[in-house]
């Protein structure tokens, strides 16, 4: 459950980090388009890129597996109280919050539907278009255009239907409810809703735009743009003409078109991402070097090998796993063979196996036909065996018997009880371990009880509920940062159904990266009390007569002229409501400034941030 918590963590920082991109580097510039793919892409790799890890092999050198029980330390066994499983509050939390929006986005799908059902629709090429007798704002679902056409002119009409076309043509809709959905997925990060707005937002300004291409006066648009604002009655899952940021609308209209240099802003995305990858996506493996022989130990040995090319068959396989298994006692597997056109190996496994005694395998997988190997067992003076893999440059990759040998003579009392990945286990499988495959292992005593715990490399520290170092409680990160030769024991619980890791330190301090720049806390988001400003009630514009004033019919112009006195004076009385409306606009600019501010000096930070990273990953790289 953990992991989930930790995925979504990394979702939601993605999020913003791509909202922050956008509102300091590209909401003023006017490449529409590129910014409705960059906020997709935005969502999308939020959801992708925490799922993928780049792992890294560290080679290190092997620790001896012999296993003395004897200097195994023993600690009494507690009871654990009863505590509140956070992680199940938060997820039962979540689950709620998401339900909630689920049902929500339920009942405005059922009010589209009853908006849209049953109405009479007008075919015309790819739209259909729907005129309704109630007052609500025009809007477009897919290429389904709905408006009033009681409630507008002839010529307001042709800019609304110019700009719902446009929405229709692009597919807009899709990019709203791709938006609603990580809006349900995602409904506690503030930064999704201020995501939300600035797509759509960006939709309106697409449509604005292109429709304003194909209407002569621009002016007429935007007037008509104004007009629209009086219709608050909006359906939501759709794109509606009507947008509560009217005046960015208008000003981006009227705004000169930005300069292509200016699309350098859209790499500065990549070395974020880079850095969130090598913070957070970057896995160490550490696995043990194979040791080398000695000069005087192959001297004296007896040794067969057994070649594998790239030319071997099936048959010469089996037998070979016979000859082995007969003369020496060793059972081999060859597995998870492959070969190409040509019949030639280019992958195989091989696992060989005596009992608890000997264990070593191999994998070989290529694209290409494999080098030629063998498999080389030798046996010394004693009777001792030892197997190799030994490559075509004759360089050995040898695996010492003694250190692969698990004593099964070791005396454990016959009321031991024995642990193997939490589950009840007993002496013959503990026998069976290959000592390589455990991680830790714990013998605590309760009275006269005694148990042993072994927890194995396959077992997945993943499933564990809480981590907790020296009592404190850890994180996943924490863990993975721990030293593995600075454990002294490492206790692992089960109470109430919830898993738990107690592990304690040599020392009782564990290894932290100190070093590590720690990332600035951006700044909350302003709730917003702020109602949409109304804009005045706009006379309508006399419609022109045909031709011209000097060709065409004058006293036909000459009315046409008073009516346009008549409406200047009716629009110079609008001035003051006018600058009602700017100054309400004023003071939405004025809530959001401390925000701005606040974001212009956590912008500084980050970049402060993003150097340090760079130098601190570098000095870790030389360092390697």
């Amino acid at each position: 459950m953990e992991t989930l918590f930790i995925y979504i963590a990394k979702s939601s920082g993605l999020i913003a980090l791509f909202f922050l991109a956008y509102y300091f580097l590209l909401r003023k510039e006017t490449f529409f388009t590129a910014n409705r793919w960059f906020l997709l892409a935005g969502l999308f790799t939020s959801l992708i890129l925490p799922w993928i890890v780049f792992t890294t092999i560290v080679w290190v050198d092997p620790t001896p597996s012999d296993i003395d029980w004897s200097k195994i330390p023993m600690t009494a066994v507690q009871e654990e109280s009863f505590e509140i499983n956070w992680y199940l509050v938060l997820a039962v939390a979540y689950i709620i919050g998401i339900v909630l929006f689920l049902v929500q986005f339920a009942l405005d799908f059922y009010n589209l539907n009853r908006v849209l059902k049953g109405k009479t629709t007008q075919q015309q090429a790819d739209h259909k278009f729907i005129d309704l007798k109630e007052n609500i704002a025009p809007f477009s679902y897919f290429n389904t255009i709905v408006y009033n056409s009681s409630l507008y002119s002839e010529a307001e009409m042709e800019s609304i239907l110019e700009h719902e076309k446009i929405h229709s043509e692009q597919y807009h809709t899709i990019d709203v409810l791709i938006t609603r959905f990580f809006c349900i997925l995602f409904w506690f990060n503030p930064f999704i809703w201020l995501y939300k707005k600035a797509i759509l937002q960006n939709l309106e300004f697409i449509a604005d735009s292109e429709a304003s291409k194909n209407i002569s006066d621009k002016k007429a648009y935007q007037l008509t743009l104004l007009k629209i604002t009086a219709h608050e009655n909006c359906v939501v899952l759709t794109n509606h003409f009507y947008q509560s940021l009217i005046k960015k609308r208008i000003v981006m209209l009227n705004k000169n078109q930005s300069k292509k240099w200016n699309s350098w802003k859209y790499a500065l995305i990549i070395p974020a991402l880079a850095a969130f990858v090598f913070s957070f996506q970057m896995e160490v493996i550490a696995k043990e070097k194979n040791q080398k022989p000695k000069a005087e130990q192959t001297a004296s040995n007896d040794a067969d090998v057994y070649k594998i090319t790239k030319n071997t068959t099936e048959a010469e396989l089996k037998e070979k796993a016979e000859t082995i298994s007969k003369n020496y006692g060793i059972a081999v597997q060859f597995s998870a063979t492959k070969r190409n056109a040509n019949n030639e190996l280019t992958a195989i496994t091989v696992e060989l196996r005596k009992g608890t005694e000997i264990s070593n395998n191999r994998n070989v997988n290529s694209s290409e036909a494999i080098k030629p190997f063998g498999i080389v067992i030798t046996k010394d003076s004693n009777g001792k065996i030892s197997i190799d893999f030994i490559e075509e440059d004759k360089s050995v990759e040898k695996l010492v018997v003694a250190n692969n040998v698990v004593s099964s003579n070791t005396p454990i009392s016959a009321d031991t009880q024995i642990y193997i990945n939490e589950e009840k286990s007993d002496k013959t499988a503990m026998d069976k371990l290959d000592p390589k495959e455990i991680a830790t292992m714990n013998v605590t005593k309760n009275g006269e009880k005694k148990e042993i715990r072994i927890i194995t490399g396959k077992y997945s520290i993943g499933d564990m509920n809480e981590i907790y170092i020296n009592g404190n409680k850890a994180s996943q990160n924490e863990l993975d940062q721990l030293e593995s030769g600075s454990i002294e024991r490492m206790d692992v619980t089960n109470s109430f159904g919830k898993k738990a890791i107690r592990i304690t330190t040599k020392n009782g301090t564990h290894y932290q990266d100190k070093n590590m720049p720690v990332p600035p806390v951006p700044p909350t988001a302003p709730v917003m009390k702020f109602k949409t400003p109304v804009a005045p009630v706009f006379p309508k514009a006399p419609k022109a007569p045909k031709g011209d004033p000097i060709n065409g019919d004058k006293k036909a112009w000459k009315d046409f002229e008073k009516k346009m006195e008549d409406y200047d004076a009716k629009m110079k009385k609008l001035e003051p409501q006018m600058e009602a409306f700017d100054k309400q606009m004023a003071e939405f600019d004025k809530q959001m400034e401390p925000f701005n501010k606040e974001m212009e000096v956590f912008n500084e930070k980050m970049k402060a941030f993003d150097k340090q990273m760079e130098e601190y990953l570098a000095d870790k790289k030389d360092n390697k």
